[in-house]
């Protein structure tokens, strides 16, 4: 099973039968790598601000995919003639080669608002993704919540993806302390250095985490994959 960052907080899931793509902001991302030709089996959409939903519709409308995110994205999706699948925080859900359960995150979700009105679109998630025997944890942007431990409990993970970027989401110290919460075997740092306002280094992340924890982090340039 491969996964690949696609910049900002997009990730391309590839397992041996189905491709997964999360938050495909590719359109106007500054970071993201060039000449992408991205398929889609399913896109999760954790909410609805601009650099998450991204290219979310033109990718479903040309892969045939299926949008799955909480009951007010996936209407908004469906309004605009995609496929869709709607849950909410809490719920789980089997799609036969893959099983998705939706956690909460501490954010914001709307579209538009910046030369009009915005619409509401319900409550941000993160997602759970048990696939081939492993379990991704995909938080969206979020700040530190002490449920982290609960889901870590509940759930053993071998990945995590986190933001450090801070000022939207957490920043690289509450991203540690949300490791020591999850107890994820591996981490990989996302949402930071796509503007000037959410630079970091993640290599101090990592030497952080390594240092005062189990987890092992994965820093990923957008557009490098690492088979997990």
């Amino acid at each position: 099973m491969r996964l690949t960052f696609l910049g900002h907080a997009a990730f391309l899931l590839e397992s041996k039968d189905i491709a997964i793509v999360i938050d495909p902001f590719l359109t106007g991302n500054p970071v993201a790598p060039e000449g992408l030709d991205i398929k889609a089996d399913f896109i999760l959409v954790s909410h609805g601000h601009g650099d998450h939903f991204g290219d979310v519709l033109r990718l479903a409308k040309e892969s045939d995919a299926t949008v799955i995110s909480v009951y007010e994205v996936a209407n908004y999706c469906a309004r605009q003639g995609v496929k869709t699948h709607a849950m909410h925080i809490g719920g789980s859900h089997d799609f036969g080669k893959f099983k998705v359960k939706l956690t909460q995150a501490l954010h914001g979700s709307s579209t538009g608002g910046v030369d009009g009105p915005a619409e509401y679109l319900g409550n941000p998630c993160g997602f759970l993704i048990f696939i081939e025997g492993k379990t991704l944890y995909y938080s969206g942007d979020t700040g530190l919540f002490g449920d982290m431990n609960l889901i870590g409990k509940l759930n053993p993970i071998d990945v995590a993806l986190l933001p450090i970027g801070d000022n939207f989401t957490m920043g690289p110290d509450d991203a540690l302390e949300a490791v020591k919460l999850l107890n994820p075997r591996q981490v990989v740092p996302m949402h930071y250095n796509t503007w000037p306002l959410i630079v970091q280094d993640p290599e101090a992340f990592k030497g952080a985490v390594e240092n005062q924890t189990g987890a092992k982090v994965l820093v990923l340039k957008p557009g490098e994959y690492k088979d997990i």
